[in-house]
């Protein structure tokens, strides 16, 4: 079992037919760069699927990486012409057709097929459904409905078909989502 970049790094939102590649941070200069995080495994590979659309789908933007930075890049889109035209855009998701995406060899999968499926401890015991998939800098955690995360690799075996994915607790350590946030204080 593997899963195929893009490897997602934010809190995923996708449906069946088009995925969230990346996430405008905000403009970078005067002549309407955009700084974008990439929700793919390589930064640059998120002009390497064609024009991106915002969440609606009714904007289009052809995508012109000028630069990589540490979990982005510095882009032009078609249509931001000028600093103001990329402010306006600030936090704008970008998504893509999903045919647009490789095809996946068996066994593979992409993060965002893990939205929603029921998740299963070893026993078979149900934990919840996914709810989303979060990376703060040390790796991929699934947030199961009800607040609890599981890092990434505690997943054990994925099965779309039945919709479901079953997850081993290792050495790892699970935190409910409300005591996580206490722990920060």
């Amino acid at each position: 079992m593997s899963v195929r970049a893009p490897q997602f790094r934010s809190p995923l939102r996708s449906s069946q037919d088009r995925i969230c590649l990346g996430r405008v941070g905000g403009a970078r200069g005067l002549k309407g760069e955009v700084r974008i995080r990439a929700f793919t495994a390589r930064a640059r590979d998120i002009a390497a699927y064609g024009p991106l659309t915002d969440a609606s789908g009714t904007r289009s933007f052809a995508v012109a990486v000028v630069a990589e930075t540490g979990g982005g890049v510095i882009a032009r889109l078609s249509g931001i012409a000028d600093r103001s035209g990329a402010e306006r855009i600030k936090g704008m998701d970008l998504y893509v057709p999903r045919a647009a995406l490789p095809e996946l060899a068996a066994g593979e999968f992409y993060q965002a097929d893990l939205l929603g499926l029921a998740a299963l401890d070893t026993e078979g015991r149900p934990l919840g459904r996914v709810a989303a998939i979060h990376d703060f800098g040390a790796g991929a955690i699934l947030e199961i409905e009800g607040g609890t995360l599981w890092p990434a690799s505690s997943i054990a075996a994925v099965d779309l078909s039945a919709g479901k994915l079953v997850l081993e607790q290792r050495d790892e350590i699970v935190v409910a989502a409300s005591k996580a946030g206490s722990a920060r204080r």
